[in-house]
């Protein structure tokens, strides 16, 4: 390591303030477990294995580090479970905007599905509406507390559903009103995303964004029918596109054909570290395929998926990469503006975000190693003198 690279090594509470983009974050996977003990006693939802917060979400970690898909999907049910009135989505929304942006996060997307919060009979349209309330209040409450985020919403449909092109409709009905694009998620297994091409043309049809869960749980078939025929401009996850890199014994690197697409054609990819070691994908962080993708420069980034699920934040995420891999500040700065540069907003509005607040804020944190190693070598020379 450089002397360079060693004076950009970042402690914990550079990390937090570093500003940080984050592109896959499941609103229904980051509540706070004290809320979701107040908002189960407010809706009468008597199915939570524990009602004290700090139980709550030791359960929830374990669930979710169990290994069993049954455990894990039981997570969501109780999160969505609470989740059904308008006052509760806007609840959970203003505390995620707030929860990111006490974490350094300046830009964030934040995923849910519509059709998961009818329950309690909400349309979908008031759904939307309530979750936009929430970011709004949320990015309100930040600015208060001397934080600033900008926090846009994708709208999921269900892969196992039938749904997708209502969602896809719904979607680009709210563009211009909090909603930046469009995703699909659920088990990979046995519901391609081909399933639902009508609101994949739909969408480009309509110029808009959309993103699609691939290459996490199931390998490249999946990667390549998001990319080859629905067209996404994202991968959500696509840690899998692995498995068409061989690393040869003498460390040279052959990419086949499909992962040379994916990164001469800079098509993002939402990796999810932290995720990616509970569902199996990788059997811990230094093994992660981030570092050869990283090294590689494919269009990398870091995100959270489920933050109470994985007990993790993007201050955490990129902790676990500074440990694994020996990442500098030049390195997060690498992945965010990578996120950033990937975001379903406006070039403009992206390259505002880049130049006045990214580059800044890392600029300012780099220098404050300068700082210190010249009030360090004042101080020897006087008491040398």
């Amino acid at each position: 390591m450089t002397s360079q690279s060693t004076a950009n090594t970042p402690a914990a509470d550079q990390i937090r303030r570093a500003p940080k983009v984050l592109l896959h974050d499941h609103l229904d996977g980051g509540l706070r477990p004290g809320t979701v003990v107040d908002l189960a006693r407010e809706a009468g939802y008597s199915l939570l294995p524990e009602t004290d917060p700090d139980k709550l979400g030791l359960w929830f970690r374990e669930a979710a580090d169990s290994g069993s898909l049954e455990r894990y999907l039981e997570t969501f049910s109780h999160t969505v479970g609470v989740m059904q009135t308008r006052d509760a989505l806007v609840r959970v929304a203003a505390e995620c905007a707030e929860d990111l942006a006490a974490d350094g996060v300046v830009y964030a997307e934040v995923r849910y599905a519509p059709e998961q919060h009818l329950e309690g009979g909400l349309t979908l349209e008031e759904v939307v509406e309530a979750v936009d309330e929430g970011f709004r209040e949320g990015e309100r409450r930040a600015r208060e507390d001397g934080h600033r985020i900008r926090v846009g919403a994708l709208l999921t449909a269900m892969r196992h559903a039938a749904r997708a092109l209502e969602i896809a409709e719904l979607a680009n009905r709210y563009r211009d009103l909090g909603v930046v694009g469009f995703d699909i998620a659920g088990a990979e297994a046995g519901y391609p995303p081909t399933r639902h091409l009508d609101a994949f043309e739909y969408l480009k049809r309509e110029n808009n964004h959309f993103t699609i869960h691939a290459g996490e749980a199931f390998g490249l078939p999946s990667i390549w029918q998001a990319l080859q025929w629905c067209g996404a401009d994202r991968l959500g996850h696509g840690v899998r596109i692995i498995d068409d890199i061989q690393v040869r014994d003498d460390g040279t690197v052959e990419l086949g054909r499909l992962a040379s697409y994916v990164r001469d054609k800079r098509i993002p990819l939402e990796l999810c570290p932290s995720s990616n070691l509970q569902t199996g994908a990788a059997a811990s962080y230094a093994e992660h395929p981030i570092g050869l993708l990283r090294r590689l420069h494919f269009r990398a980034t870091v995100n959270t998926d489920n933050r109470l699920m994985s007990h993790t934040s993007m201050s955490r995420e990129f902790e676990h990469l500074v440990e694994a891999f020996g990442y500098t500040l030049d390195d997060i700065q690498w992945f965010s503006v990578n996120a950033m540069k990937s975001a379903f907003i406006p070039f403009d509005e992206r390259l505002a975000m880049i130049n006045d607040v990214i580059k800044p804020g890392y600029a300012e944190l780099k220098s404050e190693w300068l700082f210190r190693q010249t009030a360090s070598t004042s101080g020897s020379v006087a008491s040398e003198g």
